[in-house]
């Protein structure tokens, strides 16, 4: 019978150790940082009070991305690059033949210019403001 109450002691006895915690953290993200930049990134670290990791992890949940120029946007970029060359050579003839010669086709260029920025400035998506 005195065996049977120490093996239900052992049995009921915590476990020692420490405890388990409530989140778990299993993924690895492994980047590459020169020296100037790891540099930064502990000091800055430190002067917060917190490791290395937790930096990057609260710095990765506050970060705002912004996504790269869609195609459409692209394709306006390149209209408008377009059109400052053309100004650009409207200006070089102004200054050869006088400004008044070429009044009217700056005007013209200057509102295409503006329908293209405002094209370009005109964002559907909600919450991504560039």
């Amino acid at each position: 019978m005195e065996e049977a109450k120490k093996k239900g002691e052992k049995a009921s006895r915590p476990k020692g150790g420490r405890p388990p915690k409530k989140i778990k953290r299993s993924h690895i993200c492994m980047i590459r940082l020169t020296d100037l930049e790891q540099f930064s990134i502990a000091t800055k670290a430190k002067n917060a009070g917190i490791t290395i990791s937790d930096f990057f992890r609260k710095s990765a949940q506050k970060a705002r991305v912004v996504s790269r120029l869609t195609p459409e946007e692209a394709g306006y970029m390149r209209v408008l690059a377009g059109m400052a060359n053309n100004l650009n050579q409207l200006t070089h003839l102004a200054h050869r033949s006088g400004l008044l010669s070429v009044q009217r086709n700056c005007r013209i260029l200057i509102g295409e210019i503006d329908n293209t920025l405002k094209k370009l400035n005109s964002d559907d998506r909600e919450g991504d403001h560039r």
